[in-house]
């Protein structure tokens, strides 16, 4: 008996030097079992699927693209590949699928059909931030990307630095690698003194750099060397 459709949700490493420690039995049964895969990058999904050496045959594989520009059209057609196939995964470029990276709309659309949903548990780089801030993990909010022109990008920052005040809550936030120098001194510049600034730099790799302290204190330490590394920044008013 053919089994019923499922959509996989399964993470990939947050850091090129990130072990896959995660990945037990079921996930390697599970990529052995399935030819159809939502993928951000298929570059980078065969790579790591040929990582693994479980014997797969790569061009065996059906590869859709599934990013930020994906539409609602290809949705729905994704949606009744699945349905053709009986099992897909879905791997976004680094992290969990579908947080801060494409595939919810996918996953809305399987509910929608009648479609297993399966996460499967692997790193996050915001949730591993967040653990690693200090800052509140009871109440906490993800911003995605702050806007880019500085004067609505520095009255978001004040609207959420109060909210942060007000409800004691955890502000998250991530940037492109190359505007991550920028982002930072904007943090410095506009947030108050006392408020609690953390940056995360390539969580999980060899460049690793965790660490928290009050906007004044940040603003008497050395220049932040900022590699080409992904970063979530965190601050708690």
């Amino acid at each position: 008996m053919k089994p019923d459709p499922a959509l996989i949700l399964f993470p990939l490493p947050v850091s090129e030097t990130t072990n896959h420690s995660w990945l037990g039995d079921e996930y390697k049964e599970v990529l052995l079992d399935t030819r159809l895969f939502f993928v951000e990058n298929v570059r980078t999904a065969r790579r790591f699927i040929s990582s693994l050496k479980l014997g797969i045959d790569i061009d065996a594989l059906r590869f859709e693209v599934l990013d930020k520009d994906t539409d609602f059209n290809a949705i729905r057609k994704y949606a009744d590949l699945i349905k053709q196939f009986g099992s897909s995964i879905i791997m976004s470029e680094a992290g969990c699928p579908a947080v801060a990276d494409p595939g919810s709309l996918l996953v809305d659309e399987a509910h929608k059909c009648g479609i297993i949903v399966r996460p499967f548990v692997g790193p996050s780089a915001i949730l591993l931030s967040l653990m690693g801030s200090g800052l509140s993990g009871q109440n906490f909010s993800f911003n995605g990307y702050l806007p880019i022109e500085k004067g609505d990008r520095n009255a978001r920052i004040i609207q959420l630095e109060k909210e942060s005040k007000n409800n004691h809550r955890t502000q998250i936030f991530i940037e492109t690698p190359y505007r991550n120098s920028s982002l930072w001194h904007t943090f410095l510049e506009v947030l108050n003194a006392e408020t609690r600034l953390c940056i995360a730099l390539d969580v999980l790799g060899k460049n690793q750099i965790i660490s928290q302290r009050k906007v004044k204190e940040w603003n008497f330490q050395q220049e932040v060397s900022w590699p080409k590394q992904p970063a979530v920044f965190l601050f708690l008013a």
